[in-house]
């Protein structure tokens, strides 16, 4: 695998978007879309301040629609930060398990696997469609998440495309370990787990 030759620090948004872009390229990855934004006008304690960000998402062909690879990155006038987010939907709420099973779960297998001395919050969520939708469907989701450190940053395009490909990589085996497959058993067949589950 070519990761690149530059070890430029990264201080701007399209080096850092283009050296993320070619590291889950080159894992397989394939992007499903990308969406810039960009602001001026703040008021209080950040006015003065400027930002633009971007939004990239990712899939497999060879992976169920319900698993995702997420991209935030920001650009301030503070410097750059930005997070790579392994994104599963879980079963309906009456489905899944106890919350603090669920997250215990989600620390044990993404200790396994991601890369070593980098932030990786992991957030549970649930969600209903309306007021009269039935608690018990709950959409659930699961975020797993790495955060690009400011050495990883100041290392260069060539050192971010290697954490992006590392990344995906160990998103992969999350998903692929034993340890996963209780946080996605349950709910309808339509949904992980059930018979709809095609990978």
């Amino acid at each position: 695998m070519n990761r690149g030759t530059d070890s430029e620090p990264l201080l701007t948004l399209e080096p850092l978007l283009e050296a993320i872009r070619a590291g889950l390229q080159e894992a397989g990855w394939r992007l499903s879309g990308l969406q810039k934004t960009t602001s001026y006008e703040f008021e209080g304690r950040w006015a003065g301040d400027s930002t633009r960000s971007a939004y990239l998402f990712y899939h497999r062909d060879d992976l169920p629609d319900w698993v995702s690879i997420d991209v935030f990155l920001d650009e301030t006038s503070r410097g750059l930060k930005g997070n790579l987010a392994l994104v599963v939907e879980g079963p309906p709420l009456a489905g899944a398990r106890d919350p603090g099973r669920v997250l215990s779960g989600l620390v044990k297998v993404a200790s396994a696997f991601l890369p070593a001395g980098y932030q990786a919050p992991l957030t549970l969520r649930y969600s209903l469609g309306s007021l009269r939708a039935d608690p018990e469907q709950a959409r659930t989701e699961y975020r797993v998440k790495l955060q690009l450190s400011r050495d990883a940053l100041a290392a260069g395009s060539a050192s971010v495309t290697a954490l992006a490909w590392s990344t995906a990589w160990a998103f992969e085996q999350i998903l692929a370990s034993e340890d996963m497959l209780p946080l996605l058993e349950g709910g309808d067949p339509s949904s992980p787990g059930g018979e709809g589950k095609d990978s």
